[in-house]
């Protein structure tokens, strides 16, 4: 099945309108259907580099690589580097086209991660949650980091899933062991009243399906078939999660927003199962009716969890067709539609 058949009409040539460089480079890259080096496509994102939100962010960067002040850079939300660099990412930002990007990356990792493969809001390894490891880890690689450099994250992630390896929070001496925040495997979080934490979760599967095949060790494909029989147990399109100190589940599950920090949505639930080849598993259908049947008779989908004043950078009007939106969404389409041969499946 081609992924257009989802759509209502054809929002691509709305996508590609030249005033808006950013979702035209994407759009180009991801939907087009063009090579990724061709020269149209090395231009948009040339432009887009130049131009539009990317430019923005690059443009408040300190010289020495971080954004608001120095350190981890998890505070203050949402311009403080943590968050600089996974809008880039999101944006499609590079490290071959701008250097700033490269010296950004370098300080994220000198300063937020731990000699353990912790990515932390402290820059000890208790400050670490699984959110906060797969979004850099993911953010990383997207800006187009050497996954080398990022193995021994991408380690303590798997374990931190599985549970191999990694002592209970009560062993306090040991040398890798689970903490306050990140307290037990299976996306288990202080946050969520120590529960399994679907967010946390689908943040872990982008990232582990994002890293190339030949970095993942047998910890990671564990941690890969684990994270997706987790996301898949029951009905992602309710939401059945354990919802740790609520009685229900975030109404914010069925709001799809840009961008996208910690808060995660349905869409990245179905996109992060999409791209390691399950986007056909029964249990997705009904969620993939919903992200469907948010689109307008353009097929355009609208901003409905945005940061206003809160980010960088605006994206448009709340619940209002919006492009970006609307490109995440024909994204997790496309990866949905996609012959699960070609994909990265380890079920």
């Amino acid at each position: 099945m081609e992924w257009q058949q989802y759509l209502k009409s054809d929002p691509l040539p709305w996508l590609l309108e030249p005033e808006s460089p950013g979702t035209r480079y994407l759009a180009l890259r991801d939907l087009a259907g063009l090579p990724p080096n061709s020269a149209e496509v090395r231009k948009a994102r040339r432009t887009a580099h130049k131009k539009g939100p990317i430019a923005v962010i690059l443009s408040r960067m300190e010289k020495d690589g971080f954004w608001e002040r120095p350190g981890s850079g998890y505070n203050p939300k949402y311009r403080s580097t943590v968050w600089a660099v996974i809008l880039l990412a999101q944006l499609g930002a590079l490290v071959i086209e701008d250097k700033r990007i490269v010296v950004a990356c370098e300080y994220l990792m000198k300063h937020a991660l731990t000699s353990g493969g912790q990515f932390t809001t402290t820059s000890a390894p208790s400050g670490t949650a699984d959110c906060l490891q797969g979004n850099l880890c993911w953010a990383l690689l997207e800006l187009g980091c050497d996954p080398a450099d990022l193995q021994k994250a991408f380690e303590w992630m798997a374990r931190s899933v599985t549970g191999e390896g990694v002592a209970p929070i009560t062993e306090r001496h040991a040398a890798v062991r689970y903490y306050a925040g990140k307290c037990g495997p299976n996306f288990a979080c202080g946050s969520n009243n120590k529960l399994p934490c679907a967010w946390g979760g689908v943040k872990v599967m982008l990232a582990l399906g994002k890293l190339p095949q030949k970095n993942r060790t047998t910890i990671i494909k564990h941690a890969i078939r684990q994270g997706a029989e987790f996301l898949l147990d029951g009905n992602p399109a309710k939401a059945n999660y354990p919802n740790g100190y609520s009685s229900r589940p975030s109404g914010n599950w069925w709001k799809f927003g840009y961008p996208v920090f910690y808060v995660t949505d349905l869409m990245q639930n179905v996109e992060a199962l999409a791209n390691i080849g399950l986007g056909k598993h029964p249990r997705l259908k009904e969620a993939i009716a919903i992200i469907c049947s948010k689109q307008d008779d353009k097929g355009r989908w609208p901003l409905e969890y945005d940061y206003l004043g809160k980010t960088w950078v605006d994206f448009g009007p709340k619940n209002a067709p919006n492009k970006w939106v609307t490109l995440r969404a024909l994204r997790t389409l496309k990866a949905v539609a996609a012959d699960p041969k070609k994909k990265s499946s380890v079920l």
